[in-house]
């Protein structure tokens, strides 16, 4: 019977092991996507009228600002604007300058969700299975990468838009802006918008935005958990900022790490949580980061970030 107990102790404590590697190799596998896209992509998306990319790409002291930038058609996420959103994420990813992503729009929609003009039976079964696919690839990379991802929003954000929140590990919003998943009314259940929002608000909250498509107030979302904070319009820009920047200030490695595992951890059950974090904090410990943040506070300093994966010990 000991030995049996034995056994199983030892299988736990690898599966936990095993877990927590996992979560270490989490941005690793990240990062190297990364590279592979930058080698493979060359293409810039513009809209049908070529005047203006899909998206900007902004970066400036460790904060990447990605802007939706076709406010003629709502920033409806068409295929192009999610490569183009794709290509703008991926982007020297595994640069250690790059801190945090602020992911905002131009125009009074922040997204309005697929253009549904790509979704008739003209384009063909085919085609609509790279759109779904390349969007669920968007949102994953957004809770994949291992630096915060910010949504500022002013304005509507519906359907696709929505889940782009709803994926967003921070989401600043405005006073006036709207939330909804309005598929149903147009024939087209709102199913994997479903997947991002259900992991934000409450079941019961969720399908009542699912099956009705009634839109829900900035505070609301804020009640609801969809979104962090609700500011004037007026201080949007101020607001998300300061929160950006004192993302910033931390080691970007273990920014990295604790991402990781809290994505992980979501997906778990309690016990088997504790034992993955647990395992994570102590893989933390050994960092040089680390052992530098807990230094700089018992010396009363400020911590000197190397902002590298580098181990203090073993």
């Amino acid at each position: 019977m000991d030995s049996q107990n034995t056994g199983s102790e030892r299988e736990d404590e690898a599966a936990t092991g095993k877990m927590a590697r996992s979560v270490l190799c989490t941005c690793l596998g990240v990062l190297q996507l990364g590279r592979k896209t930058a080698l493979l992509s060359g293409a810039r998306f513009y809209s049908q009228s070529e005047a203006e990319p899909l998206t900007l790409k902004q970066q400036s002291d460790g904060i990447r600002r990605i802007i939706l930038n076709n406010p003629k058609k709502r920033n409806a996420l068409s295929l192009s604007m999610l490569e183009s959103l794709r290509e703008n994420i991926l982007a020297d990813v595994d640069s250690e300058d790059l801190r945090v992503v602020i992911l905002s729009a131009k125009g009074p929609v922040f997204s309005s969700g697929h253009d549904l003009k790509e979704l008739t039976s003209a384009q063909g079964r085919e085609y609509h299975t790279k759109v779904f696919h390349t969007c669920s690839e968007v949102m994953t990379l957004i809770q994949d990468i291992p630096v915060p991802v910010i949504a500022m929003v002013n304005g509507v954000a519906t359907a696709a838009g929505c889940q782009l929140v709803a994926s967003c590990d921070i989401a600043v919003v405005t006073e006036k802006s709207t939330f909804a998943t309005p598929g149903v009314s147009v024939g087209l259940f709102c199913s994997t918008p479903a997947v991002a929002i259900g992991r934000a608000v409450p079941r019961k909250v969720a399908m009542e935005m699912l099956f009705t498509g009634t839109p829900i107030s900035a505070h609301d979302a804020l009640l609801h958990g969809l979104v962090s904070k609700v500011v004037p319009e007026e201080q949007l820009e101020e607001e998300t900022l300061a929160i950006a920047q004192r993302i910033c200030k931390a080691s970007r490695p273990v920014v990295a790490l604790g991402k990781a595992t809290f994505q992980r951890q979501m997906a778990q059950g309690r016990d088997a949580a504790y034992a993955t974090a647990s395992k994570v904090m102590v893989d933390n410990l050994a960092l040089r980061d680390g052992q530098e943040g807990i230094r700089a506070f018992i010396e009363k300093r400020k911590p000197v970030w190397s902002h590298k994966a580098e181990k203090a010990h073993d």
